[in-house]
């Protein structure tokens, strides 16, 4: 293979995995391979509906690089305008996981609404755990997430 050509393809190569990191969803951020976040379940809806629900990829919308379905174009559209009130909090991390150091991903219908914020946890066994002590679990989990929040969740799940 020719010089030229071998340095044209180590370019091509290169801004193409660049590319797919522009794109993905932010560090901070639960999101699938896909960059779908809490596994297509309308974040809207928990408040609305207080229960989980699919939403559907028609109705759309970003948030830190992650997708978000939702079932309407009127939830979309409530979570556009402000998406800080309805996203999950800890990038939609499991909150028990974040309170002990975690990254973890969650199950979308182990969930709870805690003065107005969205919880999700890994599983119904988990969640059971944290609602042993929500106010207690949630005052260290805000004291961790700022520590992990920027780190990678394979870095700060191998510790």
């Amino acid at each position: 293979m020719k010089l030229h050509t071998l340095l044209k393809t180590a370019t091509i190569a290169s801004s193409l995995a660049l590319s797919s990191f522009a794109f993905s969803a932010d560090i901070d951020m639960s999101a699938d391979k896909n960059d779908l976040a809490i596994q297509g379940y309308d974040p809207i809806a928990y408040f609305t509906d207080s229960k989980p629900t699919q939403g559907n990829a028609q109705y759309s919308a970003t948030y830190k690089n992650a997708i978000y379905h939702f079932v309407s174009a009127e939830n979309r559209d409530a979570f556009r305008s402000d998406p800080t009130k309805y996203a999950p909090q800890y990038g939609g991390y499991c909150a028990m996981g974040v309170s002990l150091n975690k990254k973890l991903d969650t199950d979308p219908t182990a969930w709870r609404i805690v003065d107005n914020k969205l919880y999700l946890n890994l599983n119904k066994d988990v969640q059971k755990r944290w609602l042993e002590d929500v106010p207690g679990n949630i005052v260290i989990a805000e004291e961790v997430w700022p520590t992990i929040k920027l780190v990678s969740a394979d870095v700060v799940n191998a510790e």
